[in-house]
């Protein structure tokens, strides 16, 4: 079966859900742990821990920053404080009294705004790639994790006007961006995940702050990030930014498909954990699919047929035979005689003939005039026909009338392939005939002829 990964953004999505996703589908922590700690970063350290979100056990996914590098993303004040008496941010929709909650990706440029006294890295979209390069990263993840901050910095660049070489990342420069971003990559790589369903993004409404202003959500970067990759937005009646730009990357950067499969079956589910306490739950859901393999296309027709039956118990050999070449001129498509005991253990003929729709009501008419049948039972089936051609084929002995039939190619475990062979069978009239023009058996001339076909094909192949 095939695997699928299924992110559920019900509650939007950020770089810190869909590493704890991740992680609680499965990804190695220790595999996690050394690829990070490879990475020429310090100030930080990494805390993976379970919590409950809406009364649900997640896993947590925290870059813990030191009092250095800590910045006003964690700051819940910072981000939604702005607010005349906290109107645009209702109670419990992206506000907390007396602490501030983490929620660690703004991908916002240094591009002014309002000043602030924290630590921000300032790095260039190079700098960032030569961090990623120095790293123990397998060629999946870091390949994974250049795709992302190659989406940031192109959806930076164009909210600024500015090039993706000139670009000069904020918040998503921090540490601990670039530490989230890795370790998705890692976890996904660890998992083996080549496909990736993302239906749609949830997003919230009103402002937001971020280093060079107020900006309205989606952000900036959000948006041209689900415009140049065509993410799919919902806008939730709920105030507060739900999808942060890096995680408009990494679902940008992942998803290879739209639409979940009409069948499947979960294998395993997946909790990340958000740092913000708003109207939705801070969330992601990640699934973890088996999809049953396509089934290959059967290389034959299918159609339906009658089947008329009747009991003979009276009728003699002679009409029976007579009828039958009737039957057959009619537009019988077989004609089938065999010996039944009937009531009375008289001995008896069961008469079967297959026929199309246009050709049964004659059939039948045929069947009342020439035997003493007083009844014909019918049923239509459906049938599978494989697909032919007559051809004329040359032998040795002359040209012989054949069937070319396309039979279906078998693997070692006796399914089907998709492929066709070619198989051809003589027919009766042209294998008479040369029996009649040389003298000899019916077998013997069968033989010769399937023997030189046989030939013939494998030379072609």
């Amino acid at each position: 079966m095939d695997k699928l990964l299924y992110l559920e953004c019900k509650s939007g999505i950020s770089g810190d859900m869909t590493v704890g996703a991740l992680l609680d589908l499965g990804a190695d922590q220790q595999v996690l742990r050394k690829a990070l700690a490879s990475l020429p970063l310090t100030g930080y350290t990494v805390e993976i821990s379970r919590v409950k979100k809406a009364g649900l056990d997640c896993c947590d996914f925290l870059v813990k920053l030191d009092a250095e590098h800590e910045n006003h993303d964690h700051d819940m004040d910072y981000l939604y404080g702005f607010a005349k008496n906290q109107a645009e941010i209702p109670e419990g929709e992206g506000r907390q009294h007396g602490h501030h909650v983490h929620h660690h990706d703004h991908g916002h440029l240094e591009n002014g705004g309002e000043p602030h006294h924290h630590h921000h890295a300032h790095r260039g979209l190079k700098e960032v790639l030569d961090i990623l390069a120095q790293g123990d990263l397998t060629e999946g993840a870091h390949a994974l994790a250049v795709k992302i901050f190659t989406i940031l910095g192109e959806a930076e660049a164009k909210a600024h006007g500015t090039t993706l070489e000139e670009v000069h990342f904020h918040e998503v420069g921090a540490v601990d961006s670039i530490v989230d971003i890795a370790a998705v990559a890692v976890c996904l790589d660890n998992l083996g995940i080549r496909e990736v369903v993302i239906p749609v993004l949830n997003e919230g409404t009103g402002s937001v702050r971020c280093a060079h202003g107020i900006l309205p959500i989606p952000v900036p970067a959000v948006a041209n990030i689900a415009a140049a990759h065509h993410l799919p937005l919902h806008i939730m009646p709920f105030a507060g930014e739900y999808v942060t730009p890096t995680g408009a990357a990494i679902a940008a950067a992942l998803r290879t498909r739209s639409q979940l499969p009409d069948t499947f079956t979960v294998a395993k589910v997946g909790l990340g954990a958000g740092k913000r306490e708003q109207a939705m739950p801070s969330l992601l859901r990640s699934m973890l699919l088996e999809v049953p393999e396509e089934p290959v296309p059967a290389p034959w027709e299918e159609d339906t047929i009658w089947k008329l039956e009747t009991d003979l118990d009276d009728c003699t050999g002679e009409a029976l035979g007579h009828v039958l070449e009737h039957l057959l001129a009619a537009g019988a498509r077989d004609v089938q005689y065999a010996p039944v005991y009937m009531k009375k253990n008289r001995p008896g003929w069961l008469v079967t003939v297959l026929c199309k729709e246009p050709e049964r009501q004659a059939l039948e008419a045929l069947l009342f005039a020439e035997t003493t049948t007083i009844g014909i039972r019918r049923s239509r089936m459906a049938r599978s026909i494989l697909k032919r051609k007559e051809q004329v084929a040359e032998t040795s002995l002359g040209p012989v009338a054949v069937k070319a039939v396309q039979v279906p190619a078998l693997d070692s475990e006796g399914k089907m392939t998709g492929e066709t062979e070619t198989r051809l069978y003589p027919e009766y009239a042209g294998i008479a005939a040369l029996c009649r023009s040389t003298g000899r058996s019916y077998q013997a001339i069968w033989q010769q002829v399937l023997g030189e076909l046989a030939a013939a094909g494998k030379k072609e192949g």
